[in-house]
């Protein structure tokens, strides 16, 4: 609203004590009889309590100044009135003090987001907001709006701005996508008495917006001292994400259960100080500290040990085409073989050796297809590199590394075969072996909850062979099956000694050893029973999903606790 703005002096000093304003031929004054002692007053008591100020309209800068007086190292203003400051600013002292900030934007937006950075450089400080009356009457639209929208925004950031683990039991928000270990880590945290909320992941997809509001929503309400995200499910490639988390010194704590340099393929900006990330595989450690993730933490599989257990007498009657002498359970890898080599068929030069090559890398000990490529093929390495696009380049490295699993896994197999093994799996089984003699017997891919702890106990000797994605690592089935009373006979991995003693795992070191070992222990089951029995007690006390979670909890307590 147009006004003029006239200055009113003390008579004795000449000291400002007030601005007559003419609005539209009224008269109307800034300041009432007691001039700017309540402003003043609340201006003292919020500087002392250390809060952020942000003042909606100078006036006379009494307020203002008495703050910056008494140590306030900002004090932020919200003023578009030339006129006022062209006669209170000189007069207030403050006009050329540098800790005053003026915010004149039209925009209530704008002005309350330049408002609100001019203090963001303490840590989410508790904002206090002091209205100057007359500015209200003086422009209806900007002031009060501008001041709502501080209010909103100062609010949320108190709601999310508060100290970390600082509790005995810290807080946590689970990215909830379509992924078997967060049914097992939302169970373990509530095992452990963690307050938990989980946040569902909109079809597994990145970075959707409405995502991101659900996000900003449940830490205000929740006040979660912590994320947690498997595989990094729900970061966007942009780091977008990830940045606002760093913004709400939120921690995230990604825990990768596959191999990460296959997830994280030219994926930038993952990389912040408020991102812990953890690894089941010891051999990613390095190397993801080398993509610039502070101190990975390896963090093993392990089992949900009331899940997968020993059958008890009143468990419903497993499925009669069950029990057997030897069992298999896993895919063929031959569809996660064929969609990659699909992808790639406008790069012939590149897919035509590809089963050479993976047989050249299972036989490696490079735990990586592109270190792989640079230290044995580095021609192909070079038409690796000059594919057009990074998704390309991903679809070559799955090709790589699933035909290498799916040929180690045939060989692997084929040692069960003599025994008339069940291979529960899918279809492609058939191709592999299409006339066995003896006659083995396919069963339908089996659910892992409902039938996996049902299942094993009724084989005598439950194979397992690694994939390729983790060459040095242990995978869940040499955890599941002696949980539920199983045997098990797996590769010898180098880190299985970190999870078992040798007397507690039966293992082969190649797949020619695999029948001469089934034959043994289908003939001594006496000590079938006793590594099964010895491996479970080894589980219940190290390696179920509660203990990995507390040790997640510890290490975030440790980096993030203060």
């Amino acid at each position: 609203m147009p006004h003029v703005a006239t200055p009113v002096t003390d008579p004795a000093t000449g000291r400002l004590v007030d601005i007559r304003l003419t609005v539209q031929g009224k008269i109307r004054h800034l300041c009432g009889r007691q001039g700017e002692t309540r402003l003043a007053e609340a201006a003292r008591l919020a500087t002392l309590a250390g809060d952020a100020l942000i003042f909606i309209g100078f006036g006379l800068g009494t307020a203002p100044a008495l703050a910056l007086a008494l140590g306030a190292p900002r004090v932020v203003v919200v003023d578009r009135e030339s006129g006022i400051l062209a006669l209170a600013l000189p007069a207030s002292g403050l006009a050329d003090d540098p800790r005053l900030v003026l915010v004149d934007d039209p925009d209530p937006g704008i002005a309350a987001e330049t408002a609100l950075a001019a203090v963001a450089d303490a840590p989410f400080p508790r904002v206090t907001i002091i209205e100057h009356p007359a500015y209200a009457r003086l422009d209806p639209l900007h002031y009060p709006e501008t001041a709502r929208r501080i209010r909103a925004a100062a609010l949320f950031r108190q709601r999310t701005g508060y100290r970390k683990f600082t509790a005995p039991k810290p807080r946590a928000l689970l990215f909830a996508g379509d992924y078997f270990l967060v049914r097992e880590i939302a169970e373990a945290l509530t095992g452990l008495d963690v307050p938990l909320r989980t946040l569902p992941l909109p079809d597994l997809e990145r970075g959707q917006t409405g995502f991101v509001e659900d996000l900003l929503a449940a830490v205000a309400a929740f006040q979660p001292d912590f994320v947690l995200t498997v595989n990094h499910l729900g970061l966007d490639r942009e780091g977008r994400l990830m940045g606002l988390l760093a913004d709400l010194e939120l921690p995230l704590a990604s825990w990768f259960v596959d191999n990460p340099h296959l997830i994280l393929h030219d994926f930038p900006r993952q990389v912040s100080p408020w991102c812990q990330v953890f690894t089941w595989d010891a051999d990613t450690v390095q190397s993801l500290a080398a993509m610039g993730f502070t101190t990975p933490a390896f963090l093993p599989l392990a089992t949900d040990a009331a899940r997968f257990r020993p059958p008890k007498p009143d468990d419903p009657p497993p499925d009669p085409s069950w029990p057997a002498a030897c069992s298999f359970v896993g895919n063929s890898m031959i569809h996660q073989v064929r969609e990659p080599l699909s992808r790639l068929a406008a790069f012939p030069e590149l897919t035509r050796d590809y089963a050479r090559l993976a047989a050249d890398f299972a036989r490696h000990d490079t735990r990586n297809v592109r270190d792989f490529l640079a230290r044995k093929h580095p021609a192909t390495l070079e038409t690796y590199l000059a594919l057009p696009a990074s998704h390309d380049r991903l679809a070559f490295e799955l090709l790589i590394t699933w035909e290498a699993t799916r040929q180690y896994r045939v060989q692997c197999v084929s040692g069960i075969l003599p025994f008339s093994p069940v291979i529960a799996g899918d279809r492609h089984w058939a191709e592999t072996f299409p006339d066995p003699s003896p006659p083995w017997r396919l069963l339908p891919p089996l659910g892992y909850y409902q039938d996996l702890p049902r299942f094993y106990p009724r084989t005598d000797v439950s194979l397992n062979c690694t994939s390729m994605q983790m060459k040095g690592a242990i995978n869940q089935r040499v955890f599941d099956v002696p949980a539920c009373g199983g045997f098990v006979l797996t590769d010898r991995r180098e880190q299985l000694h970190i999870a078992f003693t040798p007397d507690e795992t039966a293992c082969y070191d190649h797949p020619d050893e695999i029948p001469s070992l089934v034959r043994h222990y289908l003939n001594h089951p006496t000590q079938r029973l006793a590594i099964t029995t010895k491996a479970r007690t080894r589980i219940l006390a190290e390696h179920t999903y509660r203990h990995r979670l507390s040790t997640l909890i510890d290490v975030l307590r440790r980096r993030y606790g203060g």
